[in-house]
C-alpha cells in the first residue's frame, strides 16, 4: 500500500497562486503515475494533471498553461503549482498514485478561489 499526505490548499483571490504537495510513503520512483484529480460541488471528479515515472506529463485542457505538475523522487513528493487561479478552479483536490495495479488517494485538499 501507499499512503499519500497532502498539504498546501487554502483560500486565494482570483489571479493568485497556490502550490499543493503530496508526500508518498513509498519511494516515488517506484510509482508508475502520480497526479491530481479535483472535484467541485455537484460535479464529477476530473483529472487535473499526471506525471509518470518516465517524466511524461498530462494536463486537463482547462488548466494547461496555468498549472504545472512536478515530482521530486528524492523527497517522494509530487507537486501541483497552480497559477492564475480562477473561481472555477475551486474544488477539493486529491493526490493519487498508481502503484502495482492499485490506485491510492490522498485525503483531499480544499482549494477556494474567490472572485
Amino acid at each position: 500500500q501507499v499512503q499519500l499526505v497532502e498539504s498546501g490548499g487554502g483560500l486565494v483571490q482570483a489571479g493568485g497562486s497556490l502550490r499543493l504537495s503530496c508526500a508518498a510513503s513509498e519511494r516515488s520512483f517506484n510509482i508508475n503515475v502520480m497526479g491530481w484529480y479535483r472535484q467541485a460541488p455537484g460535479k464529477q471528479r476530473e483529472l487535473v494533471a499526471s506525471h509518470t515515472s518516465g517524466g511524461s506529463t498530462n494536463y486537463a485542457g482547462s488548466v494547461k498553461g496555468r498549472f504545472t505538475i512536478s515530482r521530486d523522487d528524492a523527497k517522494n513528493t509530487v507537486y501541483l503549482q497552480m497559477n492564475s487561479l480562477k473561481p472555477e478552479d475551486t474544488a477539493v483536490y486529491y493526490c493519487y498514485a498508481a502503484y502495482l495495479g492499485g490506485t491510492y488517494w490522498g485525503q483531499g485538499s480544499q482549494v477556494t478561489v474567490s472572485s
